[in-house]
């Protein structure tokens, strides 16, 4: 029997999850779906293979909650299966984390440390690790962070100008939705493997935004940095920002640090731009013109950040949109690419509609490609190498 691996993904008030069978070269999908609403009124739904679904509330309001629900659910629908790995998405990883990790008590630790890097995502990325290790106790849990892609940029790309003992105490630009740019370099690699192999810019725009330039499928440089509040505007989050301002809001305008971070990681980006919502859904179908505002300061950055990572790479060969906007928005897509025709970027109105893969004009000089992301594959492949799990063959 093929060996298995469940992976967690766990946000503030939800936790997606995926069980896998360790297969060649991919995981193959045997089941996924979500938790949500954790601390408010939670739901659980859950898919398998077989197209089998479930839906409905949840009982129990916390993360532990929420994993022993994942495992009843799984217990039920595939009774013959053994969890020989667990795989959780961990937002940062600091310094001394460059690859996926198995944890034990020691890393476990060092993890917590850094939750004031990504106080969003980092302390619930830990209580889903400790929720695992509890319903799970002799499976590996492997850890694998979206800082970890970025890894081995070069100083210029990494450091900022403050005095060199900032940077060698590890404050530095980190870069962020790195499982996410891995399986799109992967992705490209198997439709084009040639221009995989070129200067890539890759936009991960979601709830979190961000952008990658990779080069022969590694990243070169990333929009985000020391934390996940770093360059583009987000649903909540404000991106770019000088810092100068915040020092304004500490000093004259007396604001406390709890209260100037709650304001740049809850209040601000497409929800306070708009004061209509945090949701581009909402934002495209509002007559409000604050909304309108909000998205095209959305794809103004956007587009400022495409042209300063096409003069990092020294040039363009593709441009890929991936994450929840980047794939499903025509609109954003239009408005990001309608401006750079002196890149070379033209798209194909007909194809953008209709969220084809490939958007680009055929006259362009530069290919637009829409693909989807897969954080929960790649999550689980770490996993299987990680804990050296046996992979079956493709055709098993």
């Amino acid at each position: 029997m093929a060996d298995h691996v469940l992976t967690l993904n766990a946000g503030s008030s939800s936790i997606k999850f995926a069980l896998f069978a360790a297969a060649t070269p991919w995981p193959r999908l045997l089941a996924e779906g979500q938790v949500q609403g954790l601390g408010a009124q939670p739901t659980f739904e859950a898919t398998n293979i077989g197209g089998a679904s479930v839906e409905g509330p949840m009982v129990g309001q916390n993360h532990a909650a929420g994993v022993e629900q994942i495992l009843e659910w799984l217990k039920d629908s595939f009774p013959e299966i053994l969890i020989n790995a667990v795989g959780h998405r961990v937002v940062h990883g600091g310094v001394n984390y460059a690859a996926p990790t198995i944890v034990d008590d020691r890393v476990l630790q060092e993890l917590r440390e850094l939750e004031p890097l990504a106080p969003l995502h980092e302390p619930h990325n830990v209580a889903g690790i400790e929720a695992a290790r509890a319903v799970f106790p002799s499976a590996p849990q492997v850890a694998c962070f979206d800082t970890a892609f970025h890894r081995g940029h070069s100083f210029v790309n990494e450091a900022y100008a403050l005095p060199r003992d900032y940077y060698d105490r590890g404050m530095r630009r980190f870069g962020f939705h790195g499982l996410s740019y891995e399986y799109i370099a992967l992705r490209l690699r198997e439709l084009d493997p040639v221009l995989a192999c070129g200067r890539v810019i890759a936009a991960h725009l979601g709830n979190g935004a961000s952008l990658c330039a990779m080069k022969d499928g590694r990243s070169v440089a990333s929009t985000m940095g020391f934390t996940a509040l770093e360059g583009l505007p987000m649903g909540t989050r404000c991106g770019q920002i000088d810092p100068g301002l915040l020092l304004y809001l500490l000093d004259h305008e007396k604001m406390s640090p709890d209260a100037l971070g709650e304001l740049l990681y809850e209040q601000s980006g497409l929800k306070g731009l708009s004061g209509v919502s945090h949701d581009l859904r909402v934002l495209e179908a509002s007559d409000n013109p604050h909304a309108r505002e909000a998205i095209a300061y959305f794809t103004h950055r956007i587009r400022m950040e495409i042209g300063a990572l096409a003069a990092t790479l020294g040039g363009l060969d593709a441009l890929v949109f991936t994450g929840g906007i980047g794939e499903h928005s025509a609109r954003v897509r239009a408005e990001v690419v309608g401006e750079m025709a002196w890149l070379g970027l033209t798209l194909d109105p007909e194809a953008n509609a209709k969220n084809d893969m490939r958007i680009s004009a055929a006259e362009a000089k530069i290919p637009v490609f829409i693909l989807a992301a897969n954080e929960e594959a790649t999550i689980a492949q770490h996993a299987i190498k990680t804990a050296g799990l046996t992979q079956i063959s493709a055709a098993a």
